[in-house]
């Protein structure tokens, strides 16, 4: 128990906006389940944050219910890691109302994010859009996280998260914990397989593997990938003049294990026909247990009821008693 206290704390929250793929997954969550071995993690489903564009509510509910099944499935074990649903914590609301006040218009507008969503969403630019940033600094600041892991997208609302932190600590005395962003190790870098030279994305559905999909259309997807237009159709690793072929690579590396030599030796004198299938059927058996074990807890409601449960009331505990302590300081009076 003693060493359980020590463990620095860290925390994650993921948008259920769309469903989960390869990149994510060897990019980023194949190395979570590791994590709670150093770590006191809090993982929590982002579904408040979803609704600043419109969610067909049915759609809403179901992909937050996979997202959690998948991320157990994944190796976040929730005897290990704390798993909750956002909306399941009033005290995210609460105190985002409060940090709104303690965060200027100015810093909102100077978002990226506010300004590439306002452009995708030209008909739906609602107050939520502007001023989720301080909803996500009460994300962070409510469980005293030291760490807080980040793509490049997310360095600037951590930083405002710390400005806004400092801001009410300079008023009120040490009420939060500074936290510090963390750059987590990443896996692979993966691309589009209808496009290398992009990331591979959600928003691209042709060129992206998703965790839950089905192995015949894994399968069509990776025979239907861009090579490369060279009349030397071997196997090899060059990402500057074969980047298809490369990303390929990349992805058979990182689901067997796999050196670039060994896999240019095993496709040695063979041409993309062979390899492509041969990729396809490695990122299927990478995914089969995964996508087998989240709809195994899927079809149990019950036993994912009671992960989301436990992990609402291990997180509530935590962020009530910072809530009241900035309730404190703000003059409300005690409930």
């Amino acid at each position: 128990m003693e060493q359980e206290m020590q463990k620095k704390v860290m925390l994650s929250g993921i948008q259920p906006s769309g469903d989960l793929h390869l990149g994510n997954y060897l990019g980023a969550i194949k190395n979570w389940g590791a994590r709670a071995e150093e770590f006191d993690c809090y993982y929590f489903m982002a579904d408040m944050h979803t609704i600043t564009v419109r969610q067909n509510p049915a759609d809403l509910r179901r992909r937050t219910l996979e997202q959690l099944a998948t991320y157990i499935a994944c190796g976040l074990d929730p005897e290990k890691n704390t798993l909750f649903i956002q909306s399941h914590i009033p005290a995210h609301a609460e105190l985002g109302w409060v940090l709104n006040c303690y965060t200027m218009f100015g810093e909102l507008s100077r978002m990226t994010q506010f300004k590439d969503k306002s452009a995708k969403h030209a008909d739906n630019i609602n107050g939520g859009l502007f001023t989720y940033p301080a909803l996500m600094a009460a994300d962070i600041l409510l469980y005293q996280p030291d760490y807080v892991p980040v793509g490049n997208d997310q360095k600037q609302h951590v930083e405002l998260t710390r400005n806004v932190a400092q801001r009410f600590n300079n008023i009120y005395g040490d009420v939060f914990k500074i936290p510090e962003p963390y750059i987590p190790k990443t896996g692979a870098r993966i691309m589009s397989l209808n496009d290398p030279s992009s990331k591979m994305s959600k928003s691209i559905p042709d060129g992206c593997v998703f965790l839950m999909e089905k192995p015949e259309d894994i399968q069509r997807k990776f025979k239907r990938a861009i090579t490369d237009s060279d009349t030397e159709r071997c196997v090899r690793f060059d990402p500057e003049n074969k980047p298809g072929v490369s990303n390929l690579m990349s992805i058979y590396a990182a689901v067997t294990g796999k050196t670039m030599e060994e896999i240019e030796a095993e496709f040695d004198g063979q041409g993309y026909g062979a390899f492509k299938p041969a990729v396809g059927e490695a990122v299927i058996e990478c995914l089969r247990p995964i996508r087998e074990e989240a709809q195994r807890l899927l079809a149990d409601k019950a036993y994912l009821e009671s992960v989301y449960r436990a992990g609402a009331e291990k997180a509530s505990y935590v962020a009530n008693k910072t809530l009241r302590k900035v309730y404190k300081k703000v003059g409300f009076v005690a409930r």
